[in-house]
């Protein structure tokens, strides 16, 4: 309620003058209060320097990643670039800056880098066969079929073969595993389609047997 300023009496509201005095009532102007609802949010003490840290860490995160996809795709490059492939009637040489690969797929050289001898008969299949030279490795495997039965097939081994360490037979299969001056031979036999089928995988490398080959 607004009070005369001359003779104090009651005021209505938006009068001009007063009713009792007829003194001119002075013109008030509000100043609107800002509410705490529309101002803006203090930030709290420390926190804009915590965001420039996240947003420096992420972007040092992301210009790390751009730097090791592009020195990958580099050193993969170089690699292409010096790999070369070599190939002449089924023998394949890759010549590449961690050494030289050698594979052959004939069937008929791969049964004569064997090093055991090949079941009297049996002739090779070209599935199968592989001789490949890593560095100081050599794996040599092949596969072979022949009309006789696996437990033939598995006794000519088994007298070829005097340090042989594994021996299991189930249902006519039959695995041989034998270990040889820095070599592993393992000779798998088992009957298929009305025939024997034996598959030789003879691994060579100095230390492949568990021990040190003497001079």
């Amino acid at each position: 309620m607004a009070f005369c300023n001359s003779c104090g009496a009651s005021l209505e509201p938006n009068a001009k003058f007063c009713p009792k005095c007829g003194s001119t009532v002075p013109v008030t102007t509000k100043v609107p209060v800002a509410s705490s609802a529309n101002l803006p949010p203090i930030p709290a003490p420390g926190s804009t320097n915590a965001l420039k840290i996240v947003l420096i860490v992420v972007g040092a995160i992301v210009v790390l990643g751009i730097v090791l996809s592009a020195a990958t795709a580099l050193f993969f490059t170089r690699i292409a670039r010096h790999t070369r492939v070599e190939e002449n009637n089924g023998k394949v040489t890759v010549h590449s800056p961690f050494g030289t690969v050698e594979s052959d797929t004939n069937p008929e050289e791969v049964a004569r880098d064997l090093g055991i001898e090949v079941y009297p008969g049996a002739h090779p299949l070209k599935e199968g066969a592989s001789n490949v030279h890593i560095g100081n490795m050599h794996t040599v495997t092949a596969q072979f079929e022949t009309d006789d039965p696996p437990e033939k097939v598995a006794d000519f081994y088994k007298s070829k073969i005097s340090n042989l360490n594994v021996n299991v037979s189930d249902d006519k299969h039959y695995t041989l595993v034998a270990t040889q001056k820095d070599s592993i031979v393992t000779i798998n036999i088992e009957p298929q389609d009305g025939k024997t089928l034996i598959h030789i995988a003879n691994v060579a490398g100095k230390g492949v047997a568990g021990h040190e080959s003497s001079d």
